[in-house]
């Protein structure tokens, strides 16, 4: 519940402020009336309360006695506290996980106050209402929810909220506000967007070659049972950090084969560098990543004195290549990730390693998952993202797909809108009857998450039912393969 409204609390003791001891009188007329902080200390706790119980008891007559739940003992819960030019609290809101248990991204925020002498033009609570948004985000939340007096629904309206429904707390009306956060769209968008518009040039004449495989990131050979997948590498991470990007230009090409259930026979690399030093170190990291899967390097081309650039080539064979478009309405949807490793040093929230530390034949098995399976349809998670990755196979295959979030394989070590928007090293997403055999992916993990409907998109459906919509329309543009 998020209500606005009285109180105050002690000043906390404070060194002198040095504009005033300046007299910089132009300088302090342009200060802010207060400031927003996270409240740690049990004095700050406490005077929040205050606050909370002089408005929602004393003031509204809301409860009996005090307006204290299990969200306050809760050690999940975050405080937000404004405090004024004197450092006197004047007003606090509390948000946090809204289930009980592993937080799986949706955050509840409530019991936004603010004292009576404070109120008015500063705009304390609004400005209390945006950093809740803001640190909620920032936690990696990817449903932020509000019952919200009515009252104050306009303020919230003017904030940006959406209106959900109309309800009741402590028997008074509310309504249910959310907050709309759009990181897995815009990480699909940045991603993937522009690709329909800018290769449909290319499309017409190659599509009828492999009809069924358009949006996949390897293409069967015609008159073949070869595939072959090409992909290059950011210049920034080949520039900074040569050995991974070596290792990573054999991931995703062995991970682009093995969604299409292809056994990687070979790979070709393209490397440009300023010198030799720099070439050695990314071509290191491209000889341990193919001795790890046991892929062998059958050529390339090296070029120095360059701007850093890396691409790879993979061959590989199946008689049977599984499309990333063969998907339909009532297919169930499941995900196979590897939760083992740790996110890559430097990329905390993008970038998760869980196959450097694989043994050769854990990797084999992993690749080797959807070829056993002969699932209906197969992504590799690209850089769109678990979400975004599961917009493209829902595009490809003319549906729309629903994720259970609570459902979704994740571990420990990263919160949901990290590791539904980051690269996971090893995922799969494959689509089949409800029934279909469970893929033999050794240490990966797998589940059921999902379904594809009619429709587009991706809809993020939670424990109470509600469905959020994270990916609105199609990803890439290029349309049903």
């Amino acid at each position: 519940m998020w209500l606005e409204e009285t109180a105050s609390a002690p000043v906390r003791d404070e060194l002198p402020d040095i504009l005033a001891l300046l007299g910089d009188r132009s300088t302090l007329a342009r200060q802010h009336a207060f400031r927003i902080e996270e409240a740690g200390r049990p004095q700050e706790l406490d005077a929040y309360r205050r606050l909370r119980r002089d408005a929602f008891v004393h003031e509204q007559h809301l409860f009996q006695g005090h307006d204290l739940d299990d969200r306050d003992t809760d050690p999940r819960t975050r405080v937000l506290i404004a405090r004024d030019l004197s450092g006197t609290i004047v007003g606090g809101v509390r948000l946090g996980p809204a289930p009980d248990g592993l937080d799986i991204g949706w955050w509840q925020g409530g019991r936004l106050v603010v004292a009576r002498a404070a109120r008015g033009p500063h705009g304390i609570g609004a400005a209390l209402v945006r950093a809740a948004c803001a640190l909620a985000e920032a936690e990696g939340a990817l449903r932020f929810d509000a019952t919200v007096q009515q009252r104050n629904e306009a303020l919230f309206r003017r904030l940006g909220w959406h209106r959900v429904r109309e309800t009741r707390v402590a028997g008074a009306p509310h309504v249910l506000m959310r907050w709309p956060i759009g990181r897995i769209e815009a990480q699909a968008s940045a991603a993937k967007a522009a690709l329909g518009p800018l290769l449909a040039p290319l499309l017409g004449p190659f599509t009828t070659a492999a009809p069924g495989f358009t949006g996949d990131d390897g293409a069967p050979i015609p008159g073949t049972d070869m595939v072959a997948a090409c992909d290059t590498i950011v210049p920034s991470m080949v520039e900074r950090d040569p050995g991974w990007a070596g290792w990573c230009a054999v991931l995703v090409n062995v991970n682009d084969l093995a969604a299409m259930g292809a056994v990687p026979v070979g790979l070709l690399d393209a490397l440009g560098a300023a010198d030799t030093a720099h070439a050695a170190c990314v071509l290191a990291g491209l000889d341990r990543a193919a001795r790890a899967y046991g892929v062998p390097v059958l050529g390339g081309h090296t070029q120095l004195g360059v701007p850093a650039t890396l691409t790879v080539t993979a061959l590989g064979r199946t008689r049977h290549p599984v499309p990333g478009g063969g998907g339909r309405p009532g297919h169930a949807v499941r995900l196979t990730a590897d939760l083992g490793g740790t996110w890559r040093p430097g990329y905390r929230g993008l970038q998760w390693d869980s196959t450097s530390h694989r043994r050769t034949a854990d990797l084999r098995t992993m690749i080797g998952a959807v070829a056993s399976a002969r699932s209906a349809a197969a992504k590799d998670v690209s850089m769109a993202g678990i979400a975004g990755t599961l917009g493209m196979l829902a595009e490809a295959s003319g549906c729309r797909a629903v994720l259970d979030v609570d459902a979704v394989p994740r571990p420990t070590g990263a919160v949901m809108g990290e590791w539904l928007t980051c690269f996971p090293g090893y995922a799969m997403l494959t689509a089949d009857r409800a029934d279909a055999p469970l893929l033999d992916a050794g240490p990966a993990e797998q589940a059921v998450c999902g379904e594809l409907t009619t429709g587009e998109g991706v809809g993020l459906r939670w424990p109470d039912g509600d469905i959020t919509e994270a990916v609105t329309s199609t990803v890439t543009g290029m349309g049903t393969a």
